[in-house]
């Protein structure tokens, strides 16, 4: 029986606990840790956790054998908490994203390698049917080579999102939408495409005058091969319509899912080719469906692969990669420049003082809130 610890008792560790839960045969919540002692209390509490304590320090927690940590506090803590919990042996689970800087993220990795435990961060989209199955049709080579890929992060938060203590600052928040919302959809892009050449990039904040971190960006890539991409990341968008979109040389697939293909009539406008569109369809309707969903499939990869010494699906050094491209939409956004990657560790935003001392401060925050009412937040995509 692994012994789990969460540390931070804000929105989402609701989905972390509800995730262990799922697995009493395999794993119990020995303690829960929140700068708000009250509120790991009230965790417990409320999901009836007879086996944990509330604890307001989490250093009490380094020494308490704790098998699998699970971090879901603030960004600018992720790292060193991070690093001391897999220094004093635990496996950890950090919520996205992995860090507030590259630096940070190299300090992550280097101590996973050295302690040899595991470091997984939390990119749950990954576990969802239409993500798994989108991931093996363009495998399939069915459907040409790639030629522009579309993201739409589309989100809205209001106004008073941003009043939260931790909220809208390059310190503690470490961005806006791109490094908060998007993550989601950056990470399938790059699992499915791998990493681009380049991005230059746009961002603005146009409906928050309480943050200092953008709330709506535009990122264009260039791939090795040549082939371009969007990204659109955002928290003004109503109705939270989101989507990607794979357009490969013989057809079109998205999620959520829809296809279309093509061929040449003689003057080069488009028929419809039926017979590849209904091959896409029955591969991707034979394709079987995800056993657990989301953070519950993710906490399943991590203690299978703590059970079997299996690697898990989504590591440190894939969440560093997201952080990268992130990073350079930053960069090109509020430099003017065409950023080309990999990002080194001379590059003036590879720290995260680099990035409070260059990014583009839009306004100053004028609110801070210790904390909001209890409420049912979203975690994630929906695609079907």
């Amino acid at each position: 029986m692994l012994k789990v610890a969460i540390i931070g008792a804000g929105a989402i560790s609701r989905a972390h606990i509800e995730a262990y839960l799922k697995f009493p045969e395999r794993c119990t919540i020995v303690a829960i840790s929140d700068i708000y002692e009250d509120k790991a209390q009230e965790r417990i509490d409320q999901f009836e956790l007879k086996d944990a304590k509330a604890v307001k320090d989490y250093k009490e927690l380094l020494d308490a054998d704790i098998d699998l940590v699970s971090i879901c506090t603030p960004p600018y803590t992720h790292a060193s908490l991070t690093v001391e919990f897999l220094e004093a042996g635990s496996h950890v689970m950090v919520e996205k994203p992995m860090a507030s800087s590259l630096e940070e993220c190299d300090l992550m990795n280097a101590a996973a390698q050295r302690t040899g435990k595991i470091l997984s961060v939390v990119a749950q989209n990954r576990f969802k049917t239409p993500m798994m199955k989108m991931k093996s049709v363009l495998e399939s080579g069915l459907m040409g080579n790639i030629v522009h890929t579309q993201v739409d992060s589309f989100w809205w938060r209001g106004h008073c999102y941003y009043d939260l203590w931790w909220r809208g600052t390059w310190e503690k928040e470490g961005g806006g939408p791109t490094l908060n919302h998007a993550v989601h959809h950056i990470d399938a892009l790059l699992w499915m495409m791998g990493s681009p050449t380049e991005v230059q990039a746009f961002m603005s904040n146009v409906s928050h005058d309480n943050a200092e971190v953008e709330d709506l960006s535009i990122g264009m890539l260039r791939f090795a091969n040549g082939s371009l991409g969007q990204i659109t990341s955002s928290v003004v968008h109503h109705g939270e319509e989101q989507q990607l979109i794979f357009q490969g040389s013989k057809a079109r697939v998205s999620a959520p899912w829809k296809v279309k293909a093509s061929n040449s009539t003689s003057n080069g406008f488009p028929e419809p080719n039926k017979e590849l569109e209904e091959e896409l369809e029955t591969l991707y309707n034979s394709l079987p469906e995800v056993v657990y969903v989301g953070h519950v499939g993710q906490i399943d990869n991590v203690l299978t692969a703590i059970e079997t010494g299996a690697p898990v699906l989504i590591d440190g050094i894939s969440g560093r990669q997201t952080l990268e491209l992130i990073t350079g939409i930053y960069k090109s956004a509020s430099t003017g420049e065409l950023v080309k990657f990999p990002l080194d560790a001379d590059d003036a935003f590879y720290t995260r003082s680099g990035v409070q001392a260059n990014a583009t401060h839009f306004y100053e925050k004028s609110t801070s809130i210790e904390n909001f009412a209890p409420q049912t937040i979203t975690t994630g995509s929906s695609f079907k």
